[in-house]
C-alpha cells in the first residue's frame, strides 16, 4: 500500500488516493443494491436452519438425559451431587466454545461461511456419536467420565462456530425488510432439534424399563447423531456462499483492506461486542433455564416424573415454533428494540409468578407456568438472529459475533443449569425458605442486564447490514430503495447505515493532481 493510501478501519470505506478528496452525499445506484433470488433465499435459509436443528438435537439430548448420564458415568453417591457434577459436564462444553468461536469465526470471514458451517457439522456429529459409544463407569471406571469430558469438548468446540456462522449466513442472504422473519427460522430449527431430541428421550423413558434405559437405551439418540450429521453435511455442502461475503471478497481483490489486522478491526468494534455479550446473556440464560434446566428441576426438586416434565417441555416448544416466525415479522415491522425490550420486561415481571405456577404441582399449573416463560422467550428467539449479525461489519461479522456470542454463552448461558442447581442446593443447606425460587430470581437479574443492553442497541430493522449495500428480493424493488434513500425524511435515509454511506469520502482525481498511470479509484460500498 502506498503512503498516500490509508486502509479503512472497518474494511468498508474507500481508500484515499493522490488527488483532491471532497465530501459529498453519495448517490445510491442499482449496482449498490443486491438482489437475492427467492428460490436461492429459501434454500439457503432452509439448509442453515435444518443444519442448526441437527446441531441442537445433538447438544440438547445431553441436557434431557442428565439424570441418566449421572448414573452411567459417575460412581454411586449423593444423587443431587451427581446431577450437579453432570451439569458440570454440560457446562464443560461451554469452556471451549469461545476457543471454537475464535478459531472458526475469523476463518469464516476469510474463506467463507459455508465451508466452516460444513466443518462444524462434522465435528458435532462426531462428538455426539462418541458419547453414545463410551463404556459406563462400571466397565472402565475413571476413564468413563474422562472420555465423556473429551466428547463434550469436541461438541463445544464445534458449537463455537455454529450459531455465529448460521446467523451470519441467513442475515447476509436475507432482504433488508424481511431479515427478522428469515432469521427467526434459525431458532425455529433450534427448537425443532430440541423437540426431536426431547421426543426421542421421552419415548425411551416411556417405552423402556429403568434398567434397560440405563443399560443401553440412553445410547440410541447419541448414536442417531451419526446419520443425522451426514444429512446436515450434505445440505450445507450444497449451499452457495452469501452475496455479502462474495462482494466483500471481490472488493478485497481490488484493494488491500483485507490486510487490516483482524485484532485492530475487532478492537474498534468494542462497543458492539459489549452490547452483543449483554444481549446474548439474557437470551441464553432464559433459553437454557427453560429448555435445558426445567425438566431436571421438575424431576429433582419438585418430585415430578421425568417423562411428565419432558412431555410438557415438548408441547411448549412446539407452541413456540408455531409463533416464532410471527415474532420475526413483528421485529421487521416495529423494530428489533421494542420486541427485545418487551421480552426483558416480560421476564422481569412474569418469572416469579410463572415459577409459582410450576411449583403448584398440578398438570395445568405446571404447563401454563412453562408456557408463559416460553412465549416470553419467543421475543428473543425470533429477533436475536437478525439483531446480532447487524452489530458488526461484513469483514469481521462472523468472527466478532462468534467470539462475543460464545464468551457470553460460556460465562452466563451454559452455566445456568449448573449455577442454578448449585445455588438451590446451597440455599437449602443454609435453611433458606426461598431456595426453590432461585430460578425466578436468576431470570429477573438476567432481564435487567438485557434491558440495559437493548437500551444501547441501535435499531437496524429494514436497513442494510454494516459493510453491505441494500438487499432486496426482486429487481423491481431497486427503484423504491433508491427513492427512499434520496428522500431525506424516509427511515432508510435517516438510518445509521445511510448516514455513513452518504457521507463517505469520494476520491476525485483533479486535473492538477493526476495519479500515476491516470487511474481513478472508484468509491466502494459503505
Amino acid at each position: 500500500m502506498s503512503p498516500n493510501q490509508t486502509s479503512p478501519a472497518n474494511g468498508d470505506r474507500p481508500l484515499r488516493t493522490k488527488g483532491a478528496v471532497k465530501r459529498a452525499r453519495r448517490k445510491l445506484t442499482k449496482d449498490d443494491v443486491t438482489v437475492v433470488e427467492e428460490s436461492l433465499l429459501k434454500r439457503a435459509v432452509a439448509a442453515a436452519a435444518l443444519g442448526n436443528a441437527m446441531e441442537w438435537f445433538d447438544f440438547g439430548i445431553f441436557a434431557y438425559l442428565t439424570v441418566t448420564i449421572s448414573q452411567v458415568f459417575l460412581p454411586e453417591g449423593d444423587p443431587a451431587a451427581n446431577v450437579v457434577a453432570t451439569f458440570g459436564f454440560f457446562a464443560a462444553a461451554f469452556i471451549v466454545r469461545p476457543i471454537g468461536g475464535a478459531v472458526f469465526g475469523p476463518i469464516g470471514d476469510r474463506i467463507g461461511r459455508q465451508k466452516v458451517l460444513a466443518l462444524t457439522m462434522i465435528l458435532m456429529a462426531a462428538g455426539t456419536l462418541m458419547i453414545g459409544l463410551i463404556p459406563s463407569y462400571q466397565t472402565i471406571g475413571f476413564w468413563a467420565p474422562v472420555l465423556l469430558l473429551v466428547a463434550r469438548f469436541v461438541q463445544g468446540f464445534s458449537t463455537g462456530g455454529e450459531y455465529g456462522g448460521a446467523a451470519t449466513f441467513i442475515a447476509e442472504y436475507s432482504p433488508d425488510k424481511r431479515r427478522g422473519f428469515m432469521g427467526s427460522w434459525l431458532e425455529f430449527g433450534t427448537l425443532a432439534g430440541y423437540v426431536l431430541g426431547a421426543s426421542i428421550v421421552t419415548g425411551l423413558q416411556f417405552g423402556l424399563s429403568e434398567d434397560a434405559l440405563l443399560s443401553w437405551g440412553w445410547r440410541i439418540p447419541f448414536i442417531v447423531a451419526g446419520p443425522l450429521g451426514l444429512i446436515g453435511l450434505y445440505l450445507r455442502l450444497k449451499l452457495e456462499e452469501t452475496p455479502a461475503f462474495q462482494k466483500q471478497q471481490e472488493q478485497a481483490a481490488e484493494r488491500e483492506s483485507q490486510k487490516t489486522p483482524f485484532l485492530r478491526l475487532f478492537a474498534e468494534n468494542w462497543r458492539s461486542l459489549l452490547i452483543c455479550i449483554g444481549l446474548v446473556l439474557v437470551f441464553n440464560v432464559t433459553d437454557y433455564m427453560l429448555l435445558s434446566y426445567m425438566p431436571t428441576y421438575l424431576e429433582q426438586n419438585l418430585g415430578q416424573n421425568a417423562t411428565f416434565g419432558l412431555i410438557l417441555i415438548v408441547i411448549v416448544m412446539i407452541l413456540m415454533m408455531v409463533v416464532i416466525t410471527f415474532g420475526g415479522r413483528l421485529s421487521d415491522r416495529f423494530g428489533r428494540r421494542p420486541v427485545l425490550a418487551a421480552g426483558c420486561i416480560g421476564f422481569f415481571l412474569l418469572s416469579w409468578p410463572s415459577l409459582k405456577l410450576v411449583q403448584s404441582g398440578t398438570g395445568v399449573g405446571v404447563f401454563f407456568g412453562l408456557l408463559i416463560l416460553g412465549l416470553v422467550l419467543v421475543t428473543f428467539t425470533s429477533t436475536m438472529p437478525s439483531t446480532l449479525p447487524a452489530l458488526f461489519p461484513t469483514i469481521i461479522r462472523y468472527g466478532a459475533l462468534a467470539i462475543a456470542f460464545n464468551v457470553s454463552v460460556s460465562l452466563f448461558g451454559g452455566t445456568t443449569p449448573l449455577a442454578t442447581s448449585a445455588l438451590i442446593n446451597a440455599a437449602k443447606d443454609a435453611g433458606l425458605g426461598w431456595a426453590e425460587d432461585i430460578p425466578a430470581f436468576y431470570l429477573m437479574i438476567a432481564a435487567v442486564i438485557g434491558l440495559v443492553a437493548v437500551y444501547f442497541t441501535k435499531e437496524t430493522a429494514a436497513t442494510p447490514l454494516m459493510g453491505s449495500g441494500p438487499t432486496v428480493a426482486h429487481e423491481d424493488e431497486i427503484a423504491a430503495v433508491i427513492e427512499d434513500y434520496n428522500d431525506p425524511e424516509s427511515d432508510l435515509a435517516q438510518s445509521d447505515w445511510a448516514k455513513d454511506f452518504s457521507t463517505s469520502e469520494i476520491p476525485v482525481i483533479s486535473g492538477d493532481a493526476p495519479t500515476s498511470g491516470g487511474e481513478r479509484t472508484e468509491p466502494t460500498g459503505s
